[in-house]
């Protein structure tokens, strides 16, 4: 657990250890089906695998990045995309999200299994099971950690968790959670979810309100509640951008006040978060139909 936080080089070993991956999510697995779910093993190995999903897309071996992209080769040359993972412009970005992954491999092994969905579920159900804070921020983070890049992967593995796993109930019940950490790491995951078009609509209507609902009324005290408020901001800004509807649930659900309280504190520590609930109101005005609404 400690050496799978040693940086990229010793990520890159790690990955590349034969059978070290598949024992760990052999030995997770072992542990769900026997209801240890709070097994401090457990934890070392979800932790494990949370350290080497750490920026996966970009450290990939070319032979994986090859096969996982492939579909890219038909992008047209004037995209001038330079490699796998290198390019930033909005034109790719949008085909990135189009680009569906090649079929699964029903036994994955190695690195394979740090994004395939059999392992996108043992998370899901560490969550919804587990009562060790490490093992449930571990588990999102892991997930975060996944939908973190602009490429079809974390696209891919967004639409699983959403779609094919049903994971967002989990997900917003480590919203409630008292331990702010855990609560982070679970909005910073919904904020990765939130950017993918296909998936907002779903994302408002089972988690819009208990955003809302976990707005602090005043001023945080921490630094964790800060930067989770900051992100709970670009979440409602992604999903209410361009959605009218979204942002009228926003507004139904007392939003408004709480956004305006924030964005009105300029404190320099509190400076991060204020500038996200700017941005969010300044998107909300822009849905010219609902100004009636904001007036009242």
């Amino acid at each position: 657990r400690n050496m799978s936080s040693a940086g990229p080089e010793g990520r890159k070993n790690m990955r590349e250890c034969d059978g070290l991956i598949d024992s760990l999510v052999y030995y997770i697995q072992g542990a769900i089906a026997d209801h240890e779910p709070n097994d401090k093993a457990t934890e070392n190995c979800v932790c494990i695998l949370h350290n080497l999903s750490y920026q996966l897309e970009l450290e990939l071996p070319d032979s994986y990045a090859q096969s996982i992209y492939m579909q890219r080769r038909n992008m047209s040359t004037s995209d001038k995309t330079p490699g796998c993972f290198g390019t930033r412009s909005r034109k790719v970005k949008e085909k990135q999200q189009d680009t569906p992954l090649p079929e699964e491999k029903s036994n994955p092994r190695g690195v394979e299994s740090l994004w395939h969905s059999t392992l996108i579920r043992i998370y899901l159900s560490l969550i919804a099971k587990s009562t060790r804070n490490y093992t449930q921020e571990a588990s999102l983070g892991a997930l975060q950690n996944l939908t973190a890049g602009t490429g079809p992967m974390p696209f891919a593995v967004a639409q699983t968790v959403v779609r094919k796993a049903n994971g967002l109930p989990n997900i917003r019940n480590m919203l409630h959670v008292s331990n702010p950490t855990v609560k982070k790491t679970a909005v910073s995951l919904l904020r990765n979810l939130s950017r993918n078009a296909s998936l907002q609509s779903d994302i408002a209507r089972e988690v819009l309100p208990d955003l809302v609902s976990i707005l602090p009324d005043s001023v945080p005290e921490s630094d964790t509640v800060y930067e989770t408020t900051a992100s709970i901001c670009y979440t409602l800004y992604n999903l209410t951008q361009s959605s009218s509807h979204n942002a009228r649930l926003l507004l139904n659900t007392g939003g408004l006040p709480k956004i305006i309280t924030i964005s009105m504190n300029d404190s320099n520590k509190f400076s991060k978060a204020s500038r996200a609930a700017s941005l969010l109101l300044y998107s909300l005005w822009s849905h010219t139909d609902l100004h009636s609404a904001y007036k009242k």
